[in-house]
């Protein structure tokens, strides 16, 4: 399973891959808005959005760039490890 995680602290970019590769996902993380981030997002099963630390416009890229797509979209005001952790427990069977 394939996940994309937008925002979040950048200091724990380390952990979240960690975790992830936990639950047997790839996982690519941006913590900050590029200009190539459209093309970057690809494919994934799931997105998850940390909304605490993102801009908005970054939110509307994402949305934008799998609209219309089956991507599983999971929202966190927090960017916390246990946040992170529910989600995938929620989301990755």
């Amino acid at each position: 399973m394939s996940v994309v995680i937008l925002g979040g602290n950048e200091r724990m970019v380390r952990n979240y891959k960690d975790l992830c590769k936990e639950y047997k996902c790839d996982a690519k993380i941006f913590t900050e808005m590029t200009t190539s981030l459209r093309k970057q997002i690809g494919n994934p099963d799931l997105l998850v959005l940390f909304t605490s630390t993102m801009s908005h416009k970054m939110v509307r890229v994402a949305l934008d760039e799998v609209d219309g797509r089956e991507v599983k979209i999971a929202r966190s005001h927090t960017s916390s490890m246990a946040a992170l952790r529910r989600i995938l427990a929620e989301n990755v069977a």
